[in-house]
């Protein structure tokens, strides 16, 4: 699906889609209860219809009304091959889930996924106990159980995602684990994972995120959690805001754990005017100037952080593009060429930044590269082009926010919804 738009304001209020990351942790977690448990606010996108569907197959009972999702759990595989669709966060959090299970099941996807590694997880799961086995560091693997705890170390510099799978699933072990964790990126998304957990009924320690300590032999308590808004999916209205009028994003924490929460500190560096609610955040137009930013806690601001340092007035410098490299697409490399290709000067040549130069944004035909990020930082630079911007593949965005380019439209009024 192509989009194609032009330069414009934004005016109004908007609700945050339910953060896909909170969601597929709570559909995990009330798997592992042997009882019913409640999801509120839990609005779908493909990534939390995957969770689902590898929930449902390894046992969970699931009925729906509306947005609210009733989750009768158990671990009792249904069938032995599972398909997580393109998630990042599903391979590696119910890989390590799968392995308490003592059948040998496979975990397959699709599309991007087939080509972000995977090692990293299969020596700790060996050491756990399970038996495992890869397509040369890819997907498919293949696990087989049950691992029963113990002593082990993983490198927590290319992804956090597969420490909460072991945080979520060692619990159920025989035996307590003690896991040790080198060089931890992304360390709000293991708060966000310890405090879920918490909710459920399981205890988590750590010494200063180097260690944690998991008792074995936990029960998940069944319970009634609500998902809380996205700030991931709302970074790029936010900016939009900053950028092109004034927006109002509602069902937003901003005390939230999640690492995004950051893009408020981004704006303000900025230079844009914010205000806060308890549940509400508002942006509004302001004299931008270039800001400096370390995004290695919350990469997938970087395409939001593109489209604000485009229209901030000097060089804006983005400090973790390391993060970048095995996201749906190399985001630092599509950036700078769908950046590039609108006019704006992206240099990532220097080790471990990106430098954006402000100013004026061309119209251009660019692609998303199946990237739902890339996808709503494109819309968001079109606002203030000089021409018409046409992205390609731009349903793109149904992997996180499947209402995007509907609010969008809302958010840019009718005249802009006739150049949609």
């Amino acid at each position: 699906m192509d989009i194609t738009l032009s330069e414009g304001t934004v005016s109004g209020s908007v609700t945050a889609p339910a953060s896909k990351s909170y969601a597929q942790r709570a559909i995990a977690a009330a798997l592992l209860c042997e009882g019913e448990s409640v999801l509120s606010n839990m609005v779908q996108c493909n990534d939390t219809r995957a969770a689902l569907q590898v929930a449902a197959d390894l046992g969970a009972k699931i009925s729906a009304h509306e947005d609210t999702y009733t989750l009768h759990g158990g671990l009792h595989p249904r069938k032995r091959q599972l398909n997580i669709g393109e998630s990042g966060l599903a391979t590696r959090l119910f890989t390590p889930i799968t392995a308490l299970c003592t059948e040998t099941i496979t975990l397959t996807g699709k599309g991007s996924i087939l080509k972000r590694p995977i090692s990293m997880m299969e020596e700790p799961l060996r050491q756990l106990g399970a038996t495992v086995s890869s397509q040369g560091g890819y997907l498919p693997i293949h696990i087989r159980g049950a691992i029963r705890g113990g002593n082990i170390t993983v490198d927590g510099s290319l992804s956090s995602q597969f420490i909460t799978g072991l945080l979520m699933a060692l619990p159920l072990a025989a035996q307590d684990t003690t896991l040790t964790v080198n060089d931890l990126k992304s360390r709000p998304y293991i708060d966000m994972t310890i405090g879920l957990l918490k909710n459920f009924g399981i205890d988590i320690k750590h010494n200063d995120y180097r260690q944690f300590f998991i008792e074995g032999g936990q029960r998940y308590v069944p319970t009634r959690y609500r998902i809380e808004g996205d700030w991931s999916g709302a970074s790029c209205l936010l900016v939009a805001g900053a950028t092109a009028g004034r927006i109002t994003v509602e069902n937003l924490k901003p005390l939230s754990l999640q690492a995004d929460t950051a893009i408020i500190d981004a704006l303000t560096r900025a230079g844009a005017e914010i205000t806060t609610t308890a549940d509400s955040v508002t942006v509004r137009r302001n004299e931008l100037h270039a800001f400096e930013f370390d995004a290695t806690h919350c990469p997938d601001l970087f395409p939001a952080l593109a489209a604000l340092a485009a229209n901030c007035d000097g060089t804006s410098v983005i400090r973790g593009t390391h993060r970048l490299i095995h996201k749906e697409s190399n985001r630092a490399q599509t950036l700078a060429d769908v950046f590039g290709g609108m006019g704006v000067a992206v240099d990532i040549e220097t080790e471990n930044e990106m430098r954006i130069i402000g100013g004026t944004i061309h119209g251009a035909t660019v692609s998303s590269h199946n990237d739902h990020r890339i996808a709503m930082a494109a819309a968001v630079a079109a606002l203030n082009s000089d021409g018409a911007v046409t992205i390609r593949g731009a349903e793109a965005v149904d992997k996180s926010y499947p209402e995007f380019w509907d609010d969008f439209r809302n958010l840019a009024g009718r005249e802009a919804e006739d150049k949609l």
